[in-house]
């Protein structure tokens, strides 16, 4: 990797591009993009100072026991002798596993897609002032084919994925202003409908050079038949969509979806037992998700 080029980070909500991203951009003949390595949400300061060697021992035995991890094929007695070679913190660690695996695999410049990995840009760029995060991020009105199957049928699930939707927004629009240079926001419409547009925008943030091998792996990449449109999927009823507006409103507007004039809005026909359970489960994400949205944002600073 480079100096001036840091690692990338791909984040946002599931069924919002990520994959799609991280394949074209793993196309690049320098670049190497990794997946559901988990480092971050499941080992980040979990064990202690890795200074001490039991701390150590125990976070590298939990690493390597993790399929995502495996797959990059470590090797931890080199791990261990370089870690100890300079600072012993979690993410230098987590570096060397994926700057070895680039190196192993004949690129210069790593990158990784997790899954709301937008909640840790703070110690992300506090360690590697020169990295990149695209945060995906896809209207919550529409849903992918394979995610309408599970979760029509269960009742408050609309209220839970639209709290988790607007706390992803809500560290989308502060990161991007804490960290402007650094942090991008892509909507999932605009790489399903523009991809090439999208991806060429995607290289001069990161300053890479857009190639062809990224050409053909867009092409080989697919998207769910509501993702080119941007508009209403047809598969939501006018019950959901309203419930999602009145509580995610200026949310989408912030990040130009469209909303509908106050005549078309409504509550739909949907019972008024779910939209209960559906604002019962809103504030019951909340309170597993590390409070209110204000304490999350004030966690890191």
């Amino acid at each position: 990797m480079s100096i001036d080029r840091g690692p990338i980070f791909i984040g946002g909500l599931s069924l919002s591009g990520k994959t799609q991203l991280r394949i074209v951009l793993d196309a690049h003949p320098d670049i190497s993009m990794t997946r559901r390595t988990y480092m971050w949400d499941r080992f980040y300061q979990r064990f202690g100072d890795l200074g001490r060697a039991r701390n150590l021992d125990r976070c590298l035995s939990a690493m390597l026991a993790t399929e995502g991890i495996q797959k990059l094929q470590p090797d931890p007695a080199r791990i261990r002798s370089e870690f100890l070679d300079g600072r012993p913190t979690y993410a230098r660690l987590f570096a060397l596993f994926h700057q070895h695996h680039a190196e192993r695999v004949g690129k210069r410049r790593w990158g990784d897609q997790l899954g709301f990995v937008e909640r840790f840009a703070d110690p992300i760029f506090a360690s590697f002032p020169s990295a990149r995060m695209i945060h995906m991020i896809r209207d919550p009105r529409v849903r992918g084919d394979s995610e309408r199957e599970t979760t029509r049928r269960r009742r408050g699930s609309l209220g839970w994925e639209t709290a988790r939707w607007l706390h992803s927004a809500d560290l989308a629009e502060r990161n991007r202003e804490v960290f402007p240079d650094r942090y991008r926001v892509v909507r999932y419409e605009q790489l399903a409908s523009r991809p090439q547009q999208t991806v060429r925008e995607v290289c001069a943030f990161l300053e890479e050079e857009y190639v062809g091998t990224m050409t053909d792996a867009i092409r080989s990449v697919t998207f769910d038949s509501q993702g080119g449109t941007g508009g209403f999927a047809a598969q939501a009823s006018s019950g959901e969509r309203a419930f999602v507006e009145a509580h995610a409103g200026r949310e989408l507007l912030a990040f130009d979806y469209p909303m509908p004039g106050p005549t078309s809005r409504g509550n739909g026909s949907a019972p008024l037992a779910d939209r209960r359970l559906d604002r019962a489960a809103m504030v019951a994400w909340r309170i597993l998700g590390n409070g209110s949205r204000a304490d999350r944002v004030r966690r890191w600073a």
